[in-house]
């Protein structure tokens, strides 16, 4: 009986551990990408003359990450009133 337990132990540690490499495999070789500009941003908002370009990618990025994290926000408060109301 105590061998069977050991044994599947044993066997979640090591898909564990191959899980724990896989993912750092996975990470570095997409990290690596990800740190490269796109080659018509760099055209395009490189040099000097063009700050105000610049400045309105950078805010339309802004503009673009508000949607995703007000969702998020809504729908943390729905469930948190939930959990309340439920509780009372």
């Amino acid at each position: 009986m105590f061998t069977k337990v050991r044994s599947q132990k044993s066997e979640v540690g090591s898909k564990n551990g191959k899980m724990k490499i896989m993912f750092s495999i996975f990470y570095i070789l997409f990290s690596v990408t990800t740190n490269a500009q796109c080659a018509m941003c760099r055209a395009a908002l490189g040099g000097d003359a063009n700050t105000a370009q610049a400045e309105a990618v950078n805010d339309g990025i802004v503009y673009l990450m508000v949607v995703p994290y007000l969702l998020v926000a809504i729908i943390g408060y729905m469930i948190y009133r939930m959990k309340k109301n439920k509780s009372k």
